[in-house]
C-alpha cells in the first residue's frame, strides 16, 4: 500500500525514533509498504518518521544512483531494511547536492562523511555490522537523521537556508508540486 509521505512542517519529524522489537506489529506488511511508497515517489530511501511512525526502521535501495557503464557498482545491489541502526561516520568529508521526499523539489549541497560503519538488525532481527563509504554512505547518513530529528537542510549554511525560506514555506502549507502524496501539518 503506497502511503503518504509527511513532509516539512509536522513537528514529530524533529523527535528521535525509538527502537522496536521484534514483535513489533505487522512489520513485514509495513516494510512492504514503505518500499512500494518509496518506489512510487522515485525515492533510494525512506525513514519510518517520513510515513509518520516514530521508530528506528528505514528502507534503502541504492539503485537509481547506480552507474549504468559500471556493471560492478555496488548501489546497483544496495537494497537495506535497517531495524534500530545505530552509525560511526569517519574519512574524509565531500560535499554532493542531496534532495529528500519530506521537501519535494528542493535540493541542496550537503557536506557528509565519506564513511559509515552501521549496526542493525535485517527484518528477521539477525545483527549485522557493515562499512560503506561514497554514496551508500550518504544515502544511509541521510536517513539516519530522519530517525534522529535532523534534516539535511540542518547540514547547509544558515544563509542557504534564508535563500530558500519561500520554498520551505510552500512545502509546510502543501503547495510544493510532487507526484507522490503528501501529509502536511495543520495546527
Amino acid at each position: 500500500m503506497i502511503l503518504p509521505i509527511y513532509v516539512y512542517g509536522w513537528p514529530q519529524l524533529r523527535k528521535q525514533c525509538e527502537d522496536i522489537a521484534p514483535d513489533y506489529p505487522n512489520l513485514k506488511q509495513l516494510i512492504a509498504d514503505m518500499f512500494e511508497t518509496m518506489y512510487h515517489a522515485e525515492g533510494c530511501g525512506l525513514a519510518a518518521p517520513q510515513i509518520g511512525l516514530n521508530i528506528r526502521l528505514i528502507v534503502i535501495d541504492g539503485a537509481p544512483f547506480a552507474d549504468e557503464k559500471d556493471p560492478d557498482d555496488m548501489l546497483r545491489t544496495f537494497k537495506k531494511i535497517l531495524i534500530n541502526p545505530k552509525i560511526e561516520t569517519f574519512g574524509d568529508e565531500w560535499t554532493e547536492e542531496e534532495g529528500c521526499l519530506t521537501f519535494p523539489k528542493i535540493r541542496e549541497r550537503v557536506k557528509r562523511p565519506s564513511k559509515v560503519i552501521i549496526t542493525y538488525f535485517d527484518e528477521n532481527f539477525q545483527p549485522h555490522s557493515e562499512e560503506y563509504e561514497g554514496m551508500a554512505a550518504r544515502i544511509i547518513q541521510h536517513e539516519y537523521d530522519h530517525i534522529e530529528g535532523i534534516f539535511f537542510i540542518d547540514r547547509i549554511s544558515a544563509l542557504r537556508r534564508k535563500l530558500i525560506v519561500g520554498k520551505l514555506n510552500a512545502v509546510a502549507k502543501g503547495k510544493a508540486e510532487c507526484k507522490y502524496k503528501i501529509k502536511t501539518y495543520k495546527k
